[in-house]
């Protein structure tokens, strides 16, 4: 299956070279441009995109606006954000996961590795960089979440297996590497996570990394 790909970024230059990346790909193809957020999110509803390339800093409308209201348009469920961005700071790792982002790079990660983070992140999968995780962990552990005790509730109706895959999903790892651990397939891996975010009302995978650090199921790791 080919990836459907909109680029929304305000320097041309940067698109075309995307752009020469990603239609390179067999299973990828960028099939519009956006120079403004609003323009993002218009060309998301009339492409039929499966994922959006998403900078931050854009005139008319930025990043994190345009990635809220993709969110919050049931017409665009089905279309993954993927934020790219040189501005790879806390209030920004926040607030592009809460208005709905499924994953977030800076723009200096390797064309291979953003190849991969594009097929992650298409597949359903939440995508976090290394730095953006250690602080994403930080944040949640040094300061008080409201509603918390809302959601930790929430938390009682998960079965054992689905507090599990929970976790482990929060720990970065793919389908692939929890089956592995759990011994059980990645398809059931898929299911239990699944059922974990229609439990807690998450949007997708990020969101459930997000209510995992937010409750205190996963905690920060020395080291």
């Amino acid at each position: 299956m080919t990836i459907r790909i909109l680029l929304a970024d305000d320097q041309a230059l940067l698109r075309g070279t995307f752009r020469l990346l990603l239609d390179n790909e067999p299973d990828m193809e960028v099939v519009a441009e956006a120079s403004t957020g609003r323009e993002a999110v218009e060309l998301a509803r009339t492409h039929r995109v499966d994922l959006v390339l998403m900078d931050i800093r854009m005139p008319d409308l930025d990043g994190l606006a345009a990635t809220r209201l993709i969110g919050e348009d049931e017409d665009l469920a089905g279309v993954r954000v993927l934020v790219l961005t040189t501005f790879e700071e806390d209030e920004h790792i926040f607030e592009a996961l809460h208005a709905g982002a499924s994953g977030f790079l800076g723009k200096g990660v390797d064309p291979a590795d953003l190849l991969d983070a594009i097929r992650l992140v298409a597949r359903g999968e939440a995508l976090l960089s290394p730095t953006a995780t250690r602080r994403l962990i930080a944040r949640f552990l040094s300061q008080p979440v409201p509603h918390k005790g809302l959601v930790t509730g929430r938390l009682n109706t998960l079965t054992p297996r689905e507090r599990e895959v929970m976790t482990l999903v929060a720990t970065g790892l793919t389908n692939d590497e929890i089956a592995e651990r759990l011994f059980i397939t990645a398809l059931t891996v898929k299911t239990h996570a699944n059922r974990a975010m229609t439990k807690l009302g998450a949007r997708d995978r990020a969101q459930l990394v997000v209510l995992a650090y937010e409750t205190g199921l996963v905690r920060a790791q020395s080291g």
